[in-house]
C-alpha cells in the first residue's frame, strides 16, 4: 500500500500533473521505490476516487490538457495516518543471494561476470548519490524537511557502500577459488547449508 503514499508524499511537497510526477519519481522518489507511469496514473485516479487528491482547476479549459492534483485533506490526514503506523521490516529478497547459493551445487560457471557487473551498477549509482548529495545537500542547510531528505539519501549512499564492498569481497573469494568451482567443491566442509 505504500505506492499512494508515495504519491501523496510527492504531491504534498509539489502540486504536480501526471507527468511531471512520473518525471519526478524517475528523478527521486523512484531510487527507492520505483513505480511505472501506469502505476503512477492508475493510482492518481484511485486516489482522487477516495477523496485524497483532486484535480486543480485549469486556468483556460482545453481538449488534452494536463490535469494537475493537489492533496486535500483527507489525503493529508491518511499520510499522517501511514506515517505513524507500525510495520515490521521485510524479509530481504534478492536473487543474487540465491544463485550464489545454488552454486555451491551446480557449479559458478557465469557468476563471476554477472558479480562484476553488478558491482560496476553499484558503483555508477553511489557516484549518482553522491553527486546528488554534493548538489542538493550542502553543510549548513538544516530545515527538517532537508535534513529527511538528506536522511533518506544517507540510506541509499550507506547501502550502495555496503553492496560495492560486499560485492568486492565475492569477487575476491571467486578469485580464491580459481575457476568455476563445481558443486563438491563449494559445499561447507561439514556438509550443512550456511
Amino acid at each position: 500500500m505504500s505506492l499512494p503514499h508515495a504519491i501523496l508524499t510527492a504531491l504534498l511537497e509539489k502540486p504536480s500533473s501526471g507527468l511531471e510526477l512520473t518525471r519526478r519519481f524517475d528523478r527521486s522518489i523512484g531510487y527507492f521505490w520505483s513505480a511505472t507511469h501506469q502505476q503512477i496514473y492508475r493510482e492518481l485516479g484511485r486516489l482522487e476516487g477516495e477523496g485524497f487528491i483532486r484535480a486543480l482547476p485549469a486556468e483556460q479549459p482545453a481538449r488534452g490538457q494536463r490535469k494537475s492534483y493537489e492533496v486535500l485533506p483527507a489525503g493529508r490526514a491518511e499520510l499522517a495516518r501511514w506515517t505513524a503506523e507500525s510495520q515490521d521490516p521485510r524479509p530481504h529478497r534478492d536473487a543474487l543471494f540465491l544463485r550464489l547459493r545454488a552454486a555451491a551445487v551446480v557449479g559458478t560457471a557465469g557468476l563471476e561476470a554477472e558479480l562484476g557487473r553488478h558491482l560496476d551498477l553499484h558503483r555508477r549509482q553511489l557516484a549518482e548519490y553522491e553527486e546528488i548529495e554534493g548538489r542538493d545537500f550542502p553543510p549548513g542547510r538544516g530545515t527538517p524537511g532537508d535534513r529527511l531528505r538528506h536522511l533518506v539519501l544517507r540510506a541509499g549512499i550507506d547501502l550502495e557502500t555496503f553492496w560495492t564492498q560486499w560485492l568486492t569481497r565475492a569477487l575476491e573469494e571467486f578469485g580464491e577459488l580459481g575457476g568455476p568451482a563445481g558443486p563438491n567443491g563449494t559445499e561447507p566442509a561439514d556438509g550443512t547449508p550456511p
